[in-house]
């Protein structure tokens, strides 16, 4: 990974936007998060539900990697970050 060689300095509007979105990114998250744990008890009350959940489920695992990758992009571009 390319780390700056010289310090980052951030104005506080960066500050406030990286704040703000990592705020929403676990928002998200803990709603994707949600939806499992919801459909896992709802599983438990109501096996005949499975084919419908499951879909429901399935998704979210790659709704966070999503979440996670667009926060991760953004934090490498504000502190000049380089992925190889």
């Amino acid at each position: 990974m390319g780390i700056p060689d010289n310090a980052v300095t951030l104005t506080p509007a960066q500050v406030e936007d990286l704040t703000r979105k990592l705020s929403l990114l676990r928002h998200n998250v803990n709603n994707h998060l949600s939806l499992i744990v919801a459909a896992t008890e709802l599983l438990r009350r109501k096996p005949d539900l499975a084919a419908r959940m499951t879909d429901s489920m399935a998704d979210q695992p790659q709704k966070i990697v999503e979440e996670i990758r667009k926060f991760s992009d953004e934090f490498n571009r504000t502190f000049g970050i380089a992925r190889e």
